[in-house]
């Protein structure tokens, strides 16, 4: 009988252990399940901070200035916007070693870059960043409709020779910024790091890195053989990089409107207002975004109730019917934004060591919502230059050979450009007859359909960004508006109006392609760089230190 009762305490020792074991794994199980919930929170509410997770060794000097050791950074990215993220990824999914500092890493909340057009998916795609849209409540944007004096008229992409998956895309500027972000911070190649960047080091005339303040107000510097500057419009280094001339033609004023039908889904849509355009196109599946073109760099003041006043009596009124509710309600809530329209022709003054990205080195007016689609094709632009070389600290001969750079992306940037100045000042309303004949030319030239509206429309959307196409619809639209006032009785007063009215297009279109570069925009060919081979001593597979 003993062995059985010397059985019977062995298993109820095991069983005690094993309740003792399964009660300790449930404890810890508890405990990381916490920890796991709780870091998911507060990476959540602190935006993108805890993505700073790889550190760097730093050494402080005699003046109290800390060295940031980078491990041999290859490119140093200033600003973390959709540009710098997109730059971030897609240099760091090359191999380069990238340090990006960004002043502030939470998510961004802007009424501007909400919208992607077909072009800039394309390139978003090629860049293997089209997941970035998705998760995110996009929408996908088919064309846009364009309103004038109770007419509306309806102009599609020409996406037929496309995957099913191509088209526009809108959505909150925050979310992609975020997702971008996030994508580029999961790489380990790339140090995300919250900084305000104070200035460029500089030696010998080549800039060497950036010196920087820290979240915990510490003054670092970090330094690589690639700068690139992608700051944003508002950047206070592109004085050093660039002649910068900022035009501010006018102001968005910025809405959302809540449970709002568009007359067409899917669609952005263009009223041609008094005195200038307004836009409506969809965020996410239940907010449109309404931007109020307001000309000049005052807008009415929102605080004194001015802007509201404004909104109701002036713009109401001009709206589609189904949409004034949603908008009458949405400024009575009075979360009413603005900010500036800022244009700025790409004028670079190439400095070793750096480079300007985004919209701290070219703007244009938001009417076409062009910006995100020129900053992703300049960063393809630029992942094609840099690939083949192994070596960047040849600083003169990379210097040369990025002048390349600046040729290589001017018949996308400037065909985009130029028509988003030159569409800006049709749209307006102006009280010169010959204008307000180009704008109704311009208005019924789209309406006709076919290759009149498919091929103004491929400009606008990225889809076929050549210039001498540009030029060539632009003034059919002249010739057009002309034609309309000849027909069916001509007479002297007429043909004096369609002289005007082809003199005032010339004076629309000609000084922003001047300002954009004749020979660059048109010719690129001509231009020594744009034949310029990379340093021989700095392609893979040749010799040359890493």
């Amino acid at each position: 009988m003993p062995q059985p009762a010397n059985g019977l305490i062995l298993w109820s020792t095991m069983e005690n252990h094993t309740v003792a074991i399964a009660v300790g794994i449930g404890f810890v199980s508890v405990v990381l399940s916490y920890y796991i919930v709780f870091s998911r929170w507060k990476h959540r509410s602190n935006g993108l901070r805890g993505i700073q997770s790889k550190s760097f060794e730093k050494s402080t000097d005699d003046n109290g200035i800390t060295t940031v050791a980078a491990g041999g950074t290859d490119v140093i990215i200033v600003g973390a916007g959709v540009a710098g993220s997109a730059l971030a990824y897609t240099l760091g999914k090359d191999g380069r070693r990238i340090h990006a500092i960004e002043r502030d890493l939470s998510e961004p909340d802007r009424i501007v870059g909400e919208l992607l057009q077909p072009g800039g998916y394309l390139k978003l795609v090629e860049l293997g960043l089209q997941d970035c849209v998705e998760g995110i409540d996009a929408q996908r944007i088919l064309g846009y409709a364009l309103f004038k004096e109770g007419k509306d008229t309806k102009v599609a992409y020409p996406l037929e020779n496309h995957h099913a998956d191509i088209a526009g895309r809108s959505f909150h500027n925050g979310r992609f910024i975020q997702r971008m972000r996030e994508k580029a911070a999961s790489l380990p190649t790339v140090h995300l790091e919250q900084g305000t960047v104070l200035s460029l080091i500089e030696k010998d005339g080549v800039v060497k890195g950036v010196k920087y303040k820290s979240t915990a107000g510490t003054e670092l510097e970090t330094f690589a053989p690639l700068t690139v500057v992608c700051d944003g419009c508002f950047s206070n280094l592109r004085r050093s990089l660039c002649n910068p001339k900022v035009d501010v033609p006018s102001c968005f004023v910025g809405l959302v409107l809540e449970d709002c039908t568009l007359p067409h889904p899917n669609h952005g849509h263009v009223i041609l207002a008094d005195p200038s355009p307004i836009l409506l196109y969809p965020i996410s599946s239940t907010e449109v975004r309404c931007l109020v073109d307001v000309p000049g760099k005052r807008v009415p003041s929102v605080a004194n109730g001015d802007m509201a006043k404004y909104l109701q009596t002036v713009v109401a009124p001009q709206l589609p019917m189904q949409i004034q509710g949603p908008f009458l309600v949405a400024v009575e809530k009075g979360n009413i934004r603005t900010m500036p329209n800022k244009s700025m022709p790409a004028s670079p003054l190439p400095r070793p060591g750096a480079l300007l990205l985004g919209d701290a080195f070219n703007m244009r007016h938001p009417l076409t919502g062009g910006g995100m689609t020129v900053a992703l094709a300049d960063i393809a632009v630029l992942q094609r230059l840099l690939k083949p070389l192994h070596n960047l600290h040849d600083v003169s001969s990379l210097c040369e050979y990025m002048e390349a750079f600046y040729t290589l992306r001017k018949p996308v940037a400037s065909t985009i450009n130029t028509l988003a100045g030159a569409l800006y000042k049709v749209f307006c309303a102006s009280p010169d007859q010959a204008m307000k004949e180009m704008r109704q030319a311009c208005f019924d030239y789209l309406s006709l359909g076919g290759v009149f509206s498919s091929g103004p429309v491929a400009l606008l959307s990225g889809l076929n960004p050549r210039p001498l196409s540009l030029v060539v619809h632009f003034f059919a639209v002249a010739v057009y508006g002309v034609a309309r006032l000849l027909y069916p009785f001509p007479s002297p007063k007429r043909f004096w109006l369609g002289a005007r009215l082809i003199s005032g297009a010339s004076n629309i279109i000609f000084p922003i392609i001047k300002a954009e570069g004749i020979r660059q925009m048109f010719f690129p060919s001509t231009v020594p760089a744009y034949y310029r081979a990379p340093p021989v001593h700095s392609i893979k597979g040749e010799s040359g230190s890493e």
